[in-house]
């Protein structure tokens, strides 16, 4: 795996290097001990997948309140979507700032989301699958969420969303 440190402190892109031949490829998808000799996070009690039908549907910005906050790895593993993410730390000197990259299943990134950061992406082909390991089970009552074109966030979509939930249209400007 190639890691590559991202603008924004604690976050990572992660590239598989893939041994290719005549029956595709293979790439690995974690490594304990290449996360571990650079700090990250290495258990993943949880693992989750969304499926996306339709192209330019949008999930996020969502995140998990302390003390359940948690780190993320995001990738894509059919089709394509842009993913984002934005540093809400209270005494980053990248707060409030965004980073995005495209994550498909040609490309084979991933991206590493550390703690108090929201996370979105927006679909760039129809039926796209997400797959993420999280640092910590879901706990509903410490689950956040902020509206994708939050002014606070000055996030550049690469597209309108044709398909959100009213969940993610409708959450007020963010608040700390």
């Amino acid at each position: 795996m190639h890691f590559e440190a991202c603008p924004l402190p604690g976050a990572w892109l992660i590239t598989q290097r893939r041994m290719e031949d005549e029956r595709g490829y293979f790439a690995r998808t974690y490594c304990e001990a290449e996360f571990a000799a650079r700090g990250l996070h290495t258990r993943w009690p949880q693992c989750n997948e969304s499926h996306n039908a339709h192209k330019h549907t949008l999930r996020g910005m969502h995140w998990q309140a302390a003390p359940h906050a948690e780190v993320k790895l995001v990738r894509c593993v059919s089709g394509a979507v842009h993913d984002v993410i934005v540093d809400l730390r209270p005494d980053s000197p990248t707060r409030f700032q965004s980073y995005g990259v495209d994550l498909s299943d040609d490309n084979g990134r991933m991206l590493y989301i550390p703690e108090g950061f929201a996370h979105g992406f927006i679909t760039l082909t129809d039926n796209a699958r997400v797959l993420y390991q999280m640092g910590a089970c879901y706990e509903p009552g410490a689950a956040r969420g902020a509206r994708y074109n939050d002014p606070a966030f000055r996030i550049d979509w690469p597209h309108p969303p044709a398909v959100i939930s009213e969940r993610d249209r409708t959450y007020p400007d963010y608040e700390d």
